[in-house]
């Protein structure tokens, strides 16, 4: 029997969440989110969060959770995007959020064109697929619309992909291995003069 998905941290730490059953989807690991939010930091104030490739809608729920003030979650299949809707009766106010059941490469051009600009961006496709590759090029050419100044991308992949370090004014700069799981994370840099 699998263990139970649960907050790990913010104001729903150890709230559990509503899993799939069978391998239709990968939660993002309990000790990678703790390490993730060790990083980036505990609270997230008011921000924006988009959450592609959502799966269970982990990462949004833990990114409320811990203060982001509206997260749109993005999966293409509809029994994942029932769990997100099941595991989002847990915020019960505590913010905004959105679920599109779309392709998250393709979602990207209609996000940019209609949402207001993302702080914080968790992309975690399924591994092996070159999705996060894919995403990262898709965003490239939206980026200045969908991110805002000085937003932060992380990208969850099983390490043996290869993911650019640049992307436009977002820079890799961190990478840190968790077993099979490897998470990119790209800031936005200051452009030279």
């Amino acid at each position: 029997m699998a263990r139970p998905l649960a907050v790990t941290g913010g104001v729903l730490r150890g709230r559990h969440l509503a899993r799939p059953h069978g391998a239709t989807v990968r939660p993002t690991a309990a000790r990678v989110r703790e390490a993730l939010f060790s990083i980036l930091g505990q609270r997230l104030d008011g921000q924006r969060v988009l959450d592609l490739f959502a799966g269970t809608g982990t990462m949004g729920v833990e990114a409320v959770s811990r203060g982001a003030g509206e997260v749109v979650f993005v999966d293409s299949c509809r029994d994942h995007v029932r769990l997100i809707e099941a595991n989002l009766q847990l915020l019960d106010g505590l913010a905004v959020s959105q679920v599109v059941c779309r392709d998250a490469v393709v979602a990207l051009t209609s996000l940019a064109e209609r949402q207001a600009p993302f702080d914080l961006v968790f992309i975690d496709p399924p591994y092996g697929t070159g999705l996060a590759e894919r995403c990262l090029e898709a965003i490239s050419p939206v980026a200045e619309k969908l991110l805002a100044q000085g937003s932060v991308l992380v990208v969850e992949s099983d390490g043996r992909e290869q993911l650019p370090d640049e992307l436009g004014s977002w820079r890799s700069v961190d990478r840190r291995n968790y077993g099979q799981t490897r998470l990119d994370i790209y800031r936005q840099v200051e452009k030279q003069p």
